[in-house]
């Protein structure tokens, strides 16, 4: 009788333990999903965004783009980081732009490809944080 009982509390105790954590697992992904839906201000986003000046290359197709990118990261943190590695990002737009063609351009697609490619390219650079979006501010292909 005494085991069936320790049985019995077990199985009790195990369940309350797992309700808990499940409860738990559900606050935290609605506390998450909160603080995803409010909108940055335009002041945080400035701050928190990075001005990539006017870049001149070749394309694979013997054409030139000259192009200028803003870079909106998740902190203050991330735009610090950022710049510190302005560098890199110089480098690896001047290498995705000079294997693309200008017909790559052609249309709103092409460029929202550009900008999606080159924030999975830079958040693989960073140590901490993540690029929200990358925004093409101005660009002339000749």
């Amino acid at each position: 009788m005494n085991n069936k009982l320790l049985t019995t509390l077990f199985a009790l105790l195990l369940a309350i333990v797992l309700v808990g954590a499940g409860a738990l697992l559900v606050l935290l992904k609605f506390d998450r999903e909160g603080e995803a839906s409010t909108p940055a201000t335009i002041d945080e986003v400035l701050e928190a965004s990075v001005d990539i000046p006017e870049i001149t290359t070749n394309l694979l197709s013997g054409d030139f783009i000259r192009i200028a990118f803003k870079i909106q990261t998740d902190s203050t943190d991330t735009r610090e980081e950022l710049e510190k590695r302005s560098f890199q990002v110089n480098n690896l737009i001047i290498k995705k732009l000079s294997n693309m063609e200008a017909s790559d351009f052609q249309g709103s697609q092409g460029k929202t490809d550009l900008e999606n490619s080159l924030k999975s390219e830079i958040n693989d650079l960073l140590t901490n944080g993540e690029i929200v979006q990358v925004y093409i501010t101005s660009s002339v292909l000749q």
